[in-house]
């Protein structure tokens, strides 16, 4: 299985170790991993303008970063959002690829979608779990899991072993 990660985390220490243990188990496991810095990109949120679906023929008219993550989107089998929680939410990077893949309406071949959030405080999940339950059920893409994390525990031994066994058993 081709799997395409969209890590959301604009430093690399927020959500690191997560993704890492993801790739490590996904790996074992015998599938293919492609890890996206979306929280290092630029990419714009959706203007709604929909000039992908007249005139466009799928693409956007923005042209940003969302082109590099395009084909991960076209051809997992597989994604996985990853991002800390920043003030009850994912973060606007991962917020902006999420809504940018309206221009082709869902991922074009992936089944399944999990996500991974990291945060400093229990308790401040609800938003970002809603909104991924709502995507997968609009898109009709199966919910394989949420794993969260705070505090210490984003790095605890035990926490990266149920993520590595998780995407073990994907």
């Amino acid at each position: 299985m081709k799997i395409a990660i969209f890590n959301g985390s604009p430093r690399k220490e927020n959500t690191s170790a997560m993704v890492q243990a993801f790739i490590e188990g996904a790996k074992e496991a015998g599938h293919e991993v492609e890890e996206l810095q979306v929280g290092k990109m630029k990419i714009a949120g959706c203007l709604g303008c929909e000039y992908c679906h007249t005139k466009g023929e799928g693409a956007c008219i923005q042209k940003d970063d969302l082109e590099k993550i395009m084909p991960a989107y076209k051809q997992a089998d597989m994604i996985v959002f990853a991002s800390p929680i920043y003030y009850f939410t994912m973060t606007a990077q991962t917020e902006a690829a999420i809504q940018r893949v309206y221009c082709i309406g869902k991922p074009v071949k992936a089944t399944k979608a999990a996500l991974l959030l990291s945060s400093g405080s229990p308790g401040v999940y609800d938003s970002a779990i809603a909104q991924f339950k709502a995507y997968t059920a609009y898109t009709k893409i199966e919910n394989a899991g949420i794993i969260t994390a705070n505090g210490a525990e984003n790095k605890s031994e035990a926490k990266l072993s149920e993520i590595r066994e998780f995407a073990k058993a994907l």
